[in-house]
């Protein structure tokens, strides 16, 4: 889970984007706290008869660039500083590809796997109850995240709909296509992210059809950006880990094979022909892209020096240490950061949010030309202050996305 320290490196990265665009003292100090903070407890009836009550938290980090985004989720070790961590990475996320969205997060202290269906049906809707007076389409937008999915989400978009009394599908994002979700989803953060490795591969004159590629983590996320990165370039897929460890090809993997292998094996370890790595092995793995799409804080100073990769684009969030960050720097390692890797979920959820409002329905070849359009734009937007300031990736993002924020506080006052 994301807890303090993260949020006091992202705090870090906020001072110096403050300190380089020479801001007023009075944007720091507002954008230094969540906006709002609410703690819930939600009783549940279980199967057993008996009432078992869980804590929630919805953590509203920032608002002046428009209602706030984020997701919802339910796991035993949830914090409210991970949700405070992850609201403000939300804040920084929407405004640098310059959606009209600030930054939330919510979650409940639970183990889902642990839970009936019924017994979860009941604690979704039970937390939409405790939150439904801080939330809606003009306020809150709450989606999936960790241990939450579209049948949750269809729960809580019911619930929230009961309550107003009429159906509002712009109040709850994520959800089943049938119930107004928005075509283009399931792949939006492995898409968004492959738009802006392209884009980084163009400036540093690197053809992605000869690329290999390793990616830490072989869930949703991960798997998506392997099928599409083999469908979009053409490259070589060498190597792919999950939780119980890597496997390892240099000449490709067939990741629909892995997947296959992996839901009857429960992990990739022992896919046949691959070599099995630890999942430390193939952080620095011989390969020319490495994409984290797994947890946070694997790249760290200790292995650094050894990463063999050109271009990291982080999927995950913050998987990189800023000790890491100054090495990596150091050794002209190309990195996309979190923020603007894996905004592409975002930023179709922000599509989707449209569809609801409007009751229109997009088809998927829109929301990909529309994600295409907001991603470049961010990627350059944020090369250009690159170079401009002559900083990092990373800080570079944070200067766009506070510079975004800065101005709108200033024009509404705040400041």
């Amino acid at each position: 889970m994301v807890e303090t320290d993260s949020f006091k490196m992202i705090q870090s990265y906020v001072e110096k984007a403050v300190k380089i665009l020479k801001l007023n003292g009075k944007v720091l100090s507002i954008l230094s706290k969540p906006m709002l903070e609410k703690h819930v407890s939600i009783p549940v009836r279980m199967d057993d008869g008996k009432t078992k009550v869980f804590k929630g938290f919805r953590v509203q980090y920032n608002n002046a660039h428009g209602p706030t985004k984020g997701g919802i989720r339910f796991h035993p070790n949830e914090t409210i500083d991970s949700m405070r961590a992850l609201a403000a990475w939300m804040t920084w996320k929407c405004a640098v590809v310059d959606i009209p969205f600030g930054g939330s997060k919510g979650g409940v202290i639970c183990n889902p796997k642990k839970l009936s269906k019924g017994e979860l049906e009941r604690l979704s809707r039970g937390y939409i109850r405790a939150i439904a007076g801080f939330i809606g389409p003009k306020i809150d937008i709450p989606a999936p995240d960790v241990y939450t999915n579209q049948q949750i989400m269809a729960w809580m978009y019911d619930e929230y709909s009961k309550i107003v009394g009429y159906n509002e599908p712009a109040a709850i994002t994520g959800k089943p296509i049938d119930l107004g979700g928005s075509l283009g989803r399931e792949d939006a953060t492995a898409r968004g992210g492959l738009i802006v490795l392209e884009e980084a591969a163009k400036h540093l004159d690197i053809n992605l059809g000869n690329a290999s590629v390793a990616i830490h983590g072989f869930g949703n996320v991960g798997y998506n950006t392997a099928v599409l990165f083999r469908r979009l370039f053409g490259g070589n897929i060498c190597a792919v880990s999950d939780s119980k460890g890597g496997i390892f090809n240099k000449k490709g993997l067939d990741p629909e094979a892995v997947l296959r292998h992996k839901q009857r094996t429960s992990s990739v370890v022992g896919f046949p022909g691959a070599k099995k790595i630890s999942n430390e092995a193939l952080l620095t793995s011989d390969v020319d892209v490495l994409i984290p799409a797994a947890i946070e804080n694997v790249v760290t100073r200790k292995n650094a020096k050894n990463i063999k990769a050109s271009i990291i684009t982080e999927l995950a969030n913050g998987p990189t240490t800023p000790e890491a960050d100054k090495v990596l720097h150091k050794k002209d390692v190309f990195i996309i950061p979190d923020f603007l890797s894996n905004a592409g979920g975002v930023t179709v959820s922000y599509f989707e949010w449209i569809q609801g409002l409007t009751r229109e329905r997009w088809t998927e070849e829109k929301v990909h030309i529309e994600l295409q359009k907001r991603m470049k734009d961010a990627f350059n937007d944020v090369l250009k202050a690159s170079l401009k300031y002559k900083v990092d990736m990373r800080t570079a993002a944070y200067i766009v996305a506070i510079g975004h924020i800065a101005e709108v506080m200033k024009l509404r006052g705040w400041y």
